[in-house]
């Protein structure tokens, strides 16, 4: 299953040597197997287990440009604050329970003072766009395992869309034929809009935002033109 949090078991893992190669344009991957036997491979010791280490380079940029802001968030939060009473630092420090992202790159020295986590900062560099797949599947390549998890990701965003954009959710019919036509109609809009998003290779954020520009058009098809009729 993927495990993409920062733990020290997923940080081994994704830390071991080994060169990566690549898979896709935005996509790197390479495999680490434990041993039968050997910690943390979830069977006892009954068989070995497989880990794909998976690396998007575009996901790393983006994950160290979104830290280099926390921390500089963090920084002028803290500007000054040697100067605060010991409570209003308690009070800072509790503040940030709901603020993981900050927390984490937060220490405090023996005598009390905030400081940014340096150590912690460069931990997380070695994370930034890996993710770590483990299976005991051995008839897989890291090539598949790593295809087959963006195809979940696929349909967990299919998912997403159906309930969002597509207002699968709540639906207001009690008569089981309305309620699969209501499904049917949401999953070939869908499909419909995928469809959209592979021909022009862009996200169908992008294209809505081009298309509710377009209030009057005419269509050249292979049978004539189509226009909208004049108003009355």
């Amino acid at each position: 299953m993927p495990d993409a949090s920062p733990t020290k078991w997923h940080r081994a893992h994704t830390t071991r040597p080994g060169r990566y190669r690549t898979v896709a344009g935005n996509l790197r991957v390479k495999e680490v197997t434990v041993a039968p036997g050997g910690q943390g491979d979830g069977d006892d010791g009954a068989r070995a287990q497989r880990f794909v280490v998976c690396h998007n380079p575009e996901q790393a940029d983006r994950d160290a440009a979104v830290r280099t802001q926390l921390v500089a968030h963090l920084e002028s939060l803290i500007a000054g604050s040697d100067g605060w009473p010991d409570r209003r630092r308690d009070e800072f420090v509790g503040s940030l329970r709901t603020k993981p992202g900050l927390r984490r790159y937060l220490r405090r020295t023996g005598g009390g003072l905030l400081r940014v986590d340096a150590a912690a900062v460069k931990r997380e560099a070695h994370l930034d766009g890996k993710w770590l797949l483990r299976t005991s599947d051995t008839t897989l390549t890291p090539d598949d395992l790593a295809a087959a998890y963006k195809q979940l990701l696929q349909v967990e965003r299919g998912c997403r869309d159906m309930k969002g954009a597509l207002g699968l959710r709540p639906v207001f019919h009690y008569r089981e034929d309305r309620i699969r036509a209501h499904v049917q109609l949401c999953w070939l809009a869908l499909l419909l809009l995928r469809v959209v998003e592979n021909a022009t290779d862009d996200t169908w954020r992008n294209i809505r935002h081009e298309l509710d520009r377009m209030h009057l058009v005419t269509l050249d098809t292979a049978d004539g033109q189509v226009a909208p009729s004049a108003p009355r």
